[in-house]
């Protein structure tokens, strides 16, 4: 669905000269399984018009794997684990947690579907 927002305040990505007269045009996505009675997730979006709805979806989805990644990053490889008080040090550290979860994510491509359900 493509609408405009109700809510008439300016936003930092209004257009120029907007004075909120009238609010551009967004989409609006909402995840409704057809097993509950209402939706359980809702997303606004400027992506422009035309946009296909496979698109829409993939791009909405794509938050999921960017926190989960970089909860990985925290956690599994180290990221959250810098006690340093250089930039140099802070660098040193997120480009070894950066280059970690790179392998990580190709060994985790490269896998056999079958491999990974097994898991």
């Amino acid at each position: 669905m493509f609408r405009r927002p109700a809510h008439p305040s300016r936003r930092t990505d209004d257009p120029p000269g907007h004075q909120g007269a009238e609010l551009p045009q967004r989409w609006l996505l909402a995840e409704w399984p057809v097993t509950v009675s209402e939706p359980v997730q809702f997303w606004l979006s400027s992506l422009p018009y035309g946009m296909t709805l496979a698109t829409l979806l993939r791009l909405a989805k794509l938050r999921w794997r960017i926190e989960h990644d970089y909860r990985e990053m925290k956690q599994a490889l180290g990221l959250a684990h810098f006690e340093g008080r250089t930039r140099g040090g802070w660098h040193h550290q997120v480009t070894l947690v950066s280059a970690a979860h790179a392998i990580c994510t190709l060994q985790r491509l490269a896998q056999d579907p079958e491999d990974t359900a097994q898991d």
